[in-house]
């Protein structure tokens, strides 16, 4: 079975970004289009570059960028990462306060579309592991509206989600995410 993902190479649907957030969200795309199943790592990333184009970017470069103590790039660098993510050059910078677009089409196929509010979601919920897991699941399964339909009758039957999650949950943690026997 193969991953489908929404994710071609101009369609990114996200919130308004710093320039790191946006690196670590397309790091974690270029992992599942290259059948990772995880998001690339910075030192994937500038081997790639390397093996890739030929080029060169140092992976403590790339954390200073992720960890904004480097929040613009030179025009070399963003030409060079905007090539290897595939995106518009003009995408790899802060975001102004309050921004938000979706760059989708409209050929985009209605579970594209589902999946890409997905992806943004798990994106958004990076700090909960298992949701932002779970949502990239749901995103990467071959009918992502059947999964989202499943999850509403599960929830339309008293009692299946409490129980379901008690049989196959997360070993040591309840429907609430909290951590159990405390």
């Amino acid at each position: 079975m193969t991953n489908r993902i929404a994710i071609r190479y101009n369609y990114i649907a996200i919130r308004d970004m710093t320039l790191g957030e946006k690196i670590r969200y397309l790091r974690s795309v270029e992992g599942t289009l290259r059948g990772l199943g995880r998001e690339m790592t910075q030192l994937e990333v500038t081997r790639a570059i390397k093996r890739d184009l030929g080029k060169t970017i140092s992976q403590s470069y790339l954390s200073q960028i992720e960890g904004g103590s480097r929040p613009h790039l030179t025009n070399t660098t963003r030409l060079l990462l905007a090539k290897f993510f595939k995106v518009h050059p003009g995408y790899l910078v802060n975001d102004p306060k309050g921004y938000s677009t979706e760059l989708t089409s409209n050929f985009l196929a209605a579970d594209d579309a589902l999946d890409l509010w997905l992806i943004s979601g798990a994106e958004r919920f990076r700090r909960d592991p298992e949701v932002s897991q779970a949502l990239l699941k749901v995103a990467r399964h071959e009918d992502t509206r059947q999964c989202l339909v499943l999850l509403a009758a599960i929830l339309d039957t008293p009692g299946l989600a409490e129980r379901l999650l008690q049989v196959l949950g997360p070993a040591g943690v309840n429907h609430r995410g909290a951590t159990r026997g405390r």
